[in-house]
């Protein structure tokens, strides 16, 4: 691997840990001519790649970036670490993968998207939801907004999850 700092090939690698569904691979490297150290992924090349259905019927390939791509406007100025996002994004692609042989709808990549944006802000969801559900009148993003606010009274505060 090549360092990100001296451009260096020459590592060592301290710690590695496979995802929950084994597709990605996290390593720890040290560089061991500049002393410094960075994390590196690999993901496991699938032989055959999702397609999504796009609403208007059209097809096209899965690239994990739209996901990433969606999740930046969401999260905004939120306090979510790239770290977060990037781990849903693989989370979604991962359960992807399981689930679908060969073509997704786009609905699903939306659902599970928002389903765990949920868990992780209420205001980075609200945004999401606001764009994925197309809520069309004020009353469908209030019942939106009371679901989530009565929900969200049961569960631990979102900053527990980033400390």
């Amino acid at each position: 691997m090549i360092c990100p700092y001296c451009r260096q090939d020459n590592d060592r690698v301290i710690d590695s840990r496979a995802s929950e569904g084994g597709a990605t691979i996290r390593r720890r490297r040290e560089c061991l001519d500049c002393s410094k150290r960075y994390t590196t992924y690999e993901r496991v090349e699938k032989t055959s790649r999702l397609v999504v259905v796009k609403k208007d019927g059209s097809r096209v390939p899965f690239d994990i970036a739209n996901i990433l791509q969606g999740l930046q406007a969401a999260c905004g100025k939120r306090p979510i670490p790239e770290a977060v996002k990037l781990q849903l994004g693989t989370d979604v692609e991962e359960q992807l993968h399981r689930e679908f042989d060969r073509e997704v709808p786009s609905s699903e990549i939306g659902r599970l998207v928002a389903a765990r944006l949920r868990e992780i802000d209420e205001i980075a969801y609200i945004r999401y939801a606001s764009e994925y559900y197309r809520f069309g009148t004020l009353e469908e993003f209030v019942h939106e907004l009371s679901e989530l606010q009565s929900r969200t009274k049961s569960l631990p505060n979102q900053r527990d999850l980033f400390e």
